[in-house]
Parts: structure tokens; C-alpha cells; sequence
């Protein structure tokens, strides 16, 4: 048997929709050719003359209609692993006690109340986020909508030995012989799922699809209200790059055919790096915020069987993360928004960095937590002051655990410009940092109360 018939079989015997191994299926026949999925600087043009949300005119009535047959979407597979987590990273607290999740069903909420949509909220799912996810969403039964599952499961596939193409083994921990498809998977999984089809039999036109740890991106009518009135099949919002966003998913326009095509990290030859994070040149990045006309959706996913002709992501790691003496792997994997491709006349949407308040590190936790934010009646996060530049040692914050054991009280930020915290400090009560501040030497405890200001030597804050 071939590698591919090999993984094929593998993923039937798991209980892998059809759908699924189709995609895949297509992914490795990329994959033996040789394509990598790269997105060339010399072939690609920088996206330009985007519209902003703030400055569009968007009729109330219209844009209460579109919301009212909207649903929210929101990606619940990741666990946090690269902060030292095990379980849906949508469930660690980020402001007080109340986690991501909390927070995403209190927006969804105080949303229907306001303009009294329906608004399901639906979570992609993966087997390891599934049941906690569930469990902690049964405190908010008034979210369920009549004919709209809370969840669909997105699809997991083998990875793949780099020498060979074959479905590795491991003996030691089975469950790293496979991995998500990347958050591309969303399409298949819809539809094979049946959620699609059951969103469309509820009354549903559009959804807004984000991640589970972006709590800006809210339910927006004026948002809804331009997407149903551009036609568009699908947009992207997407936000000015900063120097904090020379690395990531950005927008760029391809020369060949004149399609908006999404250039992820991993798309970008090592030679055009330079090039990719040139802010000035390539001004956009990709918030992941998605609207999707599910009709559209749904007769494309028809015509193809469930296979959307995404490009290939190739991702090599090591079967287990955390030994870098295991096996090199090959993870296919794809990027939802690099749909916007597939469609004909998609759309993209300039919109505030208030739509995209990600937590990618405990840097950024730190920040989400403190007094940098507040939350306003929609309980949207709303920046008070411009939000610091944070960098915690990642020798002893770069984990939850330890971050939580160091910052066990959420200093005030709303006076710093900067934090630099290098070496083993913990953080009293009441802790307040004000300009650029920063923390060096073997480290310490900052007393309750202390004020960390720039200049002021670590022997000064010690207790």
C-alpha cells in the first residue's frame, strides 16, 4: 500500500467523514508533487484601496435585518499549548474569574438583547476541547437556538513520516500520531457535520467566524449590515499593520489572475521575509475574522464534494513537540481565510484594532487581565489608554502555571508605556507600573503597593 492509501485507511478506520479524507486526500497529492503552498514576493501585488468601517454608510434597518440572520462562529480546537495548557485555552480566565468563553457568551447575549436577533453561537470543536467546552457553556442554557447545535467537531488527520509520506507510529502516545487540519478544516466540517445545512434550515444567511481567544470580535450589525449589502460570497476584516505585526497572516493580491490571496508565516520563502514585513509595502494583516454567505457556502461545497481548493500549508515538526528526538513529521494543514480566494468577488473590510484583541502569549494575557481595559454595557473590552508593550522572561512566565504563581494580582498598566521583566520576580498586591518600566537580576518579590517606574533598580522595589 501506498502512504497515501496507508493514511487514507487510517483516517476511515478513526471515523473520519468522507469529506474529510477527500481533503486530505487532495492535500497529498500536493504534497508529492512538491509544492510547498510558498507565496512569492515577485508574484504577488500589496493589497490596497480597502474600505473602512468607519467610514461607511450603513442603513439601521438593513444592518438589523443582516444581524438577524447571522450567526456566530467561533473556533474552539486550540489548547493552549505553547502556554503550558491541556485542555480548550477558551476556558482560562482573562478577566477576573470569568474565562474567554464567559466572556463570548455574555457578548452573545447582551447582543440578542439589544437588538433582539437570535444569534446562535456555535463552537468548532476538536475531541479534546469538546466536553469541557460543552460543560462550561450548560451555565448559559438560554443560549441554545432551536434547530442549531451548540458545536460541530473539526476533523483530525495522521501526520505524516518527511521521510516517506507514511502515517507515523507512536507507540509511547498514539493520539500525537494525529493532528488538526488547521482552522481550514472549518468548511469540511461544516459540512460534513451538518451544521450548514442545519443553519441554513433555521433561517440563517450569514456567519461571522473568529477565533475563541479574539473577544473584539463581537456581534457588529454595521459589519453584518455591509456584508449582506456588498453580495459578497465571503470578506475578510482585516486591520493596519503595527511593528508588533511584521510577522503573521497578511492579505496580498496575485499578480496572475488579480485574486485576493491570504500569505500565512509559513507561506513566506525565507528570501521574501524581509519583504513580507514591510509594513509600509504590505499595510494589512488578517484578523481572522470571517464572514461567510452560507448559501454560497453551501452550493460550492455541493459542487465540490466538500472540497474547497485551498493551498497547502506544509508544517514539519517532531511527533511529540516536546522531544526533539522523535520522528520529523509533515502536518498538511490549510487556513480558512485563504477561502477568500476560492470565491469570486470576495470582499475585505478595514476595521479597528478593537476587533482583534488576540492571546497568543501570557504577555498578552497579562495585558487582557489588567486595568488597560474596560468593559463596557456589551461587554465589548474597550482600550481605556494604548495598551503597553509587555515582555515577561519567558524562562519563568512563558507558562500559565508560572505566570499565574508570579502575577498572582494584576498590577495596574494604565500608567506604563513599557514592562520588561527579566529574571524570577513575583508581584505583591496592589503593584502599579507606570512608564517603562523594567525588572532585572536573578529577581525578587515586588512588595504590595510598590510603584515600578523607569530607573528604579531592582534592589529598590525587593522585598
Amino acid at each position: 500500500m501506498t502512504g497515501l492509501d496507508l493514511a487514507q485507511q487510517k483516517m476511515r478506520d478513526a471515523g473520519v467523514p468522507a469529506a474529510a479524507v477527500d481533503v486530505f486526500t487532495r492535500f497529498y497529492g500536493l504534497l508529492e508533487s512538491g509544492s510547498t503552498g510558498i507565496v512569492r514576493e515577485s508574484d504577488v501585488d500589496p493589497l490596497a484601496d480597502v474600505p473602512h468601517l468607519d467610514d461607511l454608510e450603513v442603513d439601521d434597518a438593513a444592518a438589523a435585518d443582516a444581524l438577524a440572520r447571522t450567526a456566530v462562529i467561533k473556533l474552539n480546537g486550540g489548547l493552549g499549548t505553547s502556554m503550558g495548557m491541556d485542555r480548550a485555552k477558551s476556558l482560562l480566565p482573562v478577566r477576573g474569574s470569568r474565562t474567554f468563553l464567559d466572556v463570548t457568551a455574555d457578548q452573545v447575549l447582551a447582543a440578542r438583547e439589544a437588538t433582539g436577533a437570535r444569534l446562535p453561537l456555535v463552537l468548532m470543536n476538536s475531541f479534546r476541547t469538546r466536553d469541557d467546552s460543552l460543560a462550561a457553556l450548560a451555565a448559559y442554557p438560554q443560549l441554545a437556538v432551536d434547530g442549531v447545535p451548540l458545536d460541530f467537531l473539526q476533523n483530525r488527520e495522521p501526520k505524516l513520516l518527511v521521510d516517506g509520506l507514511t502515517p507515523v507510529a507512536w507507540d509511547a502516545d498514539p493520539t500525537l500520531e494525529w493532528c488538526p487540519p488547521g482552522h481550514g478544516d472549518l468548511y469540511p466540517a461544516l459540512y460534513a457535520s451538518g451544521v450548514l445545512d442545519a443553519l441554513l434550515a433555521a433561517g440563517f444567511r450569514y456567519a461571522s467566524v473568529s477565533n475563541s481567544d479574539n473577544l473584539g470580535a463581537t456581534p457588529d450589525a454595521r459589519v453584518a449590515g455591509w456584508f449582506a449589502a456588498s453580495g459578497a460570497p465571503f470578506a475578510a476584516e482585516v486591520a493596519r499593520r503595527t511593528p508588533a505585526d511584521r510577522k503573521g497572516g497578511h492579505l496580498v493580491v496575485r499578480r496572475s489572475d488579480g485574486r485576493i490571496v491570504l500569505r500565512e508565516s509559513a507561506q513566506t520563502a525565507p528570501e521574501d521575509a524581509d519583504a513580507a514585513a514591510d509594513i509600509a509595502t504590505h499595510a494589512y494583516f488578517n484578523t481572522n475574522n470571517l464572514w461567510l454567505d452560507l448559501e454560497a457556502l453551501s452550493a460550492e461545497l455541493e459542487r465540490t464534494g466538500g472540497v474547497l481548493d485551498l493551498p497547502l500549508i506544509r508544517n514539519e515538526k517532531h511527533v511529540d513537540p516536546t522531544d526533539r528526538t522523535s520522528p520529523k513529521v509533515v502536518q498538511v494543514e490549510s487556513a480558512m481565510g485563504a477561502a477568500i480566494e476560492v470565491f469570486d468577488g470576495a470582499a475585505v473590510l478595514e476595521v479597528g484594532r478593537e476587533r482583534f484583541l488576540p492571546v497568543k502569549t501570557t504577555n498578552d494575557l497579562l495585558v487582557l487581565r489588567s486595568d488597560v481595559y474596560a468593559e463596557d454595557d456589551a461587554h465589548r473590552l474597550v482600550a481605556v489608554v494604548d495598551a503597553p508593550f509587555v515582555d515577561l522572561d519567558p524562562a519563568h512566565y512563558a507558562l500559565v502555571g508560572e505566570f499565574d504563581t508570579r502575577v498572582p494580582h494584576v498590577p495596574s498598566l494604565r500608567g506604563a508605556t513599557s514592562l520588561r521583566v527579566r529574571g524570577d520576580w513575583s508581584l505583591g498586591r496592589g503593584v502599579a507600573v507606570v512608564g517603562d518600566a523594567e525588572l532585572t537580576g536573578e529577581g525578587g518579590t515586588v512588595p504590595d503597593g510598590a510603584t515600578l517606574v523607569a530607573g528604579v533598580s531592582a534592589d529598590a522595589v525587593r522585598a
